[in-house]
């Protein structure tokens, strides 16, 4: 039976790196991967043109590679919250899953601090979750 919890080699997942991929021309899955200054260069050129789109199709592998041994896997699935912010940001839904209340709230109140918050989350989601899931190693 597949469960959503990731293991140390498996912090992030191809098959959601390719269904971001289909929004790739917006960086989507440049931010997934923890590549924020290339997803934010994807995002105003659209994907270098589309260039760059069409050849993150055969590199999203090695990214995927990379992010597994990057981050820190823990009780908070990274694929879960990428979808939930890439979908569902500007209502807090990624904050409220990572246990974040209180910008939760701000977020569904303001959506997603009109769209700074969100910007601010598609930059730093990855450190964040990993944040987490190292200080929880430390205090257990």
């Amino acid at each position: 039976m597949a469960t959503l919890s990731t293991t140390p080699s498996g912090t992030h997942s191809k098959l959601i790196g390719y269904l971001l991929w289909l929004f790739g021309f917006l960086g989507a899955h440049r931010f997934y991967y923890g590549k924020p200054v290339t997803g934010t260069i994807w995002f105003f050129t659209l994907g270098l043109l589309g260039i760059g789109w069409v050849i993150d199709l055969f590199l999203i592998p090695s990214m995927d590679r990379q992010a597994d041994l990057r981050f820190h896997a823990g009780p908070i699935n990274y694929s879960l919250a990428w979808v939930l912010l890439t979908f569902l940001g500007v209502f807090g839904i990624h904050r409220f899953y990572m246990g974040k209340w209180l910008t939760g709230i701000l977020y569904l109140l303001t959506l997603g601090l009109l769209g700074l918050g969100v910007l601010y989350d598609f930059w730093t989601l990855n450190d964040q979750i990993s944040v987490r899931h190292a200080k929880r190693g430390i205090f257990n």
